[in-house]
């Protein structure tokens, strides 16, 4: 019974052996030391039984255990290359074979394959000896055929490169013997072959050579100082030849390891023992101190299982008469758990596509730990709630893969800390971060900050003004959230839409391409899309509407007494008309909208202040006194039409009024009007004018006058030369005309009310006088001035012979009533112009 338990589990075991092997399949291979950077180590496609596409696919990489790299896999074709030149001496010491680990890791599945490469030797060392010289201090009664041990020269080659024999320069006294260790090491010993003796020879000098067995051999050399003293017959004893110790690893300073003793029977200085290191490496003297009276070796450095797991310390015990012992204590370093697991990144997908689908493959970890048995094994862990796991593979692999869809817009990022934990007695932890960004995919359309959008833009606009901005957010990133902006086909007043706005396609600025008048469009509307850069795109759009503001662009339009630049309008007025009297009416229309038409008037200027008075609200102009016989006969007003605007528009008018007596009766009189008075008024004028002249500018003024004066009497003369006298009477009645009483007017008067046929309501002829008009054509006047063939008698048939009669007769005649249609606009004027005395005759008309 007990024996098929025993067959079971050996059997067991045999199968467990058989999986490890498969599962971890080595490869070994080896490289010469010293190659060069760049050389091929081997080719793994054959073992790995794959090809070049396979590897390569399979995303094969190469892990060297360790900080360094001393390889690198070449996946598009297979050949492991040397990262770097290798120095066997300093990477393994005397370590044989010296070998450097490295796994092939391969993915789709996760395999793992464990590579070997031997660093092979080359003589490129020479052996050395610790001293230049050495002092052998040999009494002079040593018996023939005695030994004295040499120190080994050491090489840091291994093998056949090693030191291979030791050669003595030829002497009477001593010979050389070359033996080998158990390692097959070699050591000479100096062999006593003639008896010394101290009175002939107190001192010898040899040259000890060291030879190793590499192609071409190297040497080295030393000095051997032999001091021949007393007698000294008794040797050093230890009590053991070997000593071993255990050591926990980190121990503090100044620890005993172990103490050595030794004897000697000998008396006096020969018996007083001395204790020193014999040939240890440098890595000894680092971490130990020997006390050379007493034998005990303590800690003086760092001991490290990692490092060194064993010592083997040579320790030399030396009497006061020279004579040396031997013995050698081995330390073996027990490992602690002071190394916390190493978590490493082997290969990382980031960023990671938001539409990843769950088990994809993120990251590929290892844990290891330095420390053995079960400080050494580890486990690995990660953060819950994360919409990640991981999944533990083979060699201490793990795969860290997703569990659950991604949202970049609810988080773009993720800082995953990965935990590995060892087994020791007290666990040691260590973490390690890893970033893992989410690449983002067209998934959300833009989206306007409002539903619709309403702007205002000011007439008169400036061609390419800013009218206002829309902006539409996408929650995506990079090109999925870049959006540019568009107008959708429309019409505006049968136009297309883009010939009155246009939007900046990257800002969404909206722009209007052309100046836009109130008074013929109030507002329209737009559409916009925003479309992402996305594959597929994706778009919404939204309405905006413009509207337009008024602002005061047109200034009052005078409509009646138009001004026209042609001859000025007249007005009549009796020179018995009362404060009060109605003369005319100012009438102006503004094309603007609400307050911007709103219009008063006022009087800017008058020939004589406090005579008129325009009404603010009507334009209605009236007197404001009774007139006298002292104000002018000609009356010149500049009446100001503003509207109420900001800034302000306004124009002005010019009304031309003539004071006329008689023109009360139903006839009009005419009345002589000396030709004194008006060349009075006019040198007074004149005077005035030459004074301010003459008190500001001097000669150069005083010339110019004379200038004036001469041009102004050239034209005098031809004025009188060319005066004559016509007069035609002729009753011509306008049509579309009705009386209307004449308001402030006595009842024997009567005025005609004119509106021509289409004219507006605001648009008449104010205040004409339905009694004979007859049309004088003095000699001196031209253009203008003649009174148009449907213009009235002013006169009666008594007047006229009282007229006839008369050899030089003075007028003073209304002249010219004329008609215009314009644009289905009655325009009408009314000339009064005052003359002085003429020389003409009357012309003969139609009665």
């Amino acid at each position: 019974m007990q024996k098929s338990h025993l067959n079971r589990q050996v059997w067991a075991f045999s199968l467990y052996l058989c999986l490890v092997i498969v599962v971890c399949e080595s490869f070994r291979y080896s490289v010469p030391e010293e190659k060069k950077s760049g050389s091929l180590v081997a080719n793994v496609l054959k073992d790995l039984k794959v090809d070049v596409k396979e590897l390569a696919a399979r995303r094969a990489r190469l892990v060297s255990e360790g900080t360094k790299q001393y390889f690198q896999l070449d996946p598009h074709s297979g050949n492991v290359i040397l990262n770097d030149k290798i120095d066997r001496e300093a990477l393994c010491g005397q370590k044989d074979p010296c070998v450097l680990l490295s796994e092939i890791v391969l993915e789709n599945p996760v395999q793992v394959h464990r590579i070997e490469v031997q660093i092979e030797d080359v003589n490129d060392n020479s052996p050395q000896f610790s001293k230049k010289e050495f002092l052998f201090e040999i009494p002079e009664q040593t018996p023939l055929n005695t030994q004295f041990l040499l120190e080994s020269a050491t090489d840091a080659d291994r093998g056949e490169n090693a030191v291979q024999n030791y050669t003595l320069t030829p002497n009477d006294h001593f010979g050389l013997d070359v033996q080998s260790h158990s390692d097959g090491t070699k050591y000479a010993e100096l062999v006593l072959v003639k008896q010394l003796d101290r009175e002939e020879e107190t001192r010898l000098f040899l040259i000890l050579s060291a030879v190793d067995g590499g192609a071409p051999k190297r040497t080295g050399t030393t000095n051997i100082i032999i001091d021949v003293l007393d007698t000294n017959d008794n040797v050093p004893q230890f009590g053991h030849s070997v000593y071993k110790v255990k050591l926990m690893e980190n121990p503090q300073q100044n620890t005993l390891v172990t103490k050595v003793e030794a004897t000697d029977r000998d008396l006096g200085s020969n018996g007083d023992i001395t204790y020193s290191f014999n040939q240890v490496p440098q890595n000894v003297l680092r971490s130990f101190m020997l006390n050379k009276h007493t034998g005990e070796l303590i800690v003086a450095g760092t001991i490290d299982y990692e490092e060194h797991r064993n010592y083997a310390i040579n320790i030399k015990a030396t009497d006061g008469g020279g004579l040396s012992a031997y013995c050698k204590v081995i330390v073996e370093v027990e490992d602690r758990n002071d190394n916390t697991p190493e978590v490493t990144l082997t290969s990382l997908t980031s960023p990671l596509p938001e539409d990843s689908p769950p088990d994809t493959l993120v990251a590929l970890l290892r844990v290891t730990d330095r420390d053995s048995g079960d400080n050494g094994r580890t486990a690995c862990t990660t953060e819950a709630n994360l919409p990640f796991m991981l999944k533990a593979s083979q060699n201490n692999y793990y795969q860290l893969v997703t569990q659950q869809s991604l949202d970049r817009e609810k988080a773009s990022e993720y800082n995953i800390t990965i935990t590995g934990t060892d087994r020791g007695s007290t666990r040691l932890t260590s973490t390690r971060i890893i970033n893992v960004q989410i690449s983002d995919i067209n998934d959300n359309a833009p989206a306007f900050e409002k539903s619709t959008y309403e702007m205002q833009l000011w007439e008169n606009n400036i061609p390419g003004l800013l009218i206002g901005f829309l902006q539409a957010k996408d929650l995506d990133a990079e090109q999925n959230a870049k959006v540019t902006y568009s107008l959708l086909p429309g019409k505006v007043r049968d136009q297309p839409v883009s010939s009155y706005v246009s939007i900046n396609s990257e800002t969404g600025n909206l722009y209007a391409i052309r100046s836009l008048d109130y008074e013929q469009i109030k507002d329209f509307q737009v559409t916009v899309r925003a479309v992402d850069s996305g594959s597929p795109p994706l778009s919404s759009k939204v309405m905006v509407q413009v509207v337009i503001v008024d602002e005061n662009d047109n200034a009052p339009f005078i409509l009646y007494p138009l001004q026209n630049g042609t001859s000025p309008s007249n007005d009549l007025i009796p020179r018995g008309a009362e404060a009060g009297y109605l003369v005319t009416k100012v009438v102006a229309v503004d094309r603007d909208s609400g307050q911007n038409s709103w219009l008063s008037y006022e009087l800017l200027k008058a020939t004589e202040p406090g005579l008129f008075s325009v009404g603010v609200q009507n334009g209605e102009v009236k007197t404001m006194r009774p007139i006298n016989k002292r104000d002018s006969l000609k009356q010149k007003l500049i009446i100001g039409v503003r509207d109420n605007g900001s800034p302000p528009q306004s124009t002005s008018a010019t009304l031309s009024i003539l004071l006329v007596d008689g023109f009360s009766d139903p006839y009009m009189k005419i009345v002589d009007v000396p030709k004194d008075e008006v060349v009075q008024e006019e040198d007074r004028a004149l005077t005035m004018y030459l004074v301010i002249c003459l008190a500001v500018i001097s000669f150069i003024f005083l010339v110019s006058v004379l200038v004036f004066i001469a041009i102004k009497i050239q034209k005098r003369r031809k004025f009188i030369e060319s005066s004559a006298l016509n007069f035609s009477v002729g009753p011509n009645f306008p049509e579309n005309c009705g009386d209307a009483d004449a308001g402030s007017l006595s009842q024997a008067y009567n005025y005609e009310v004119c509106l021509a046929g289409g004219s507006v309501n605001s648009e008449f002829r104010f205040l004409r006088p339905l009694f004979p008009v007859f049309s004088v054509e003095p000699a001196h006047l031209q253009g203008d001035s003649r009174i148009s063939p449907g213009s009235q008698d002013l006169s009666s048939h008594a007047a006229e012979s009282q007229l006839m009669s008369q050899t030089e007769p003075y007028f003073l005649a209304a002249l010219g009533e004329t008609y215009e249609q314009t644009d289905s606009e009655a325009r009408g004027k009314i000339h009064w112009k005052q003359e002085g005395r003429y020389n003409g005759r009357l012309k003969e008309g139609k009665q």
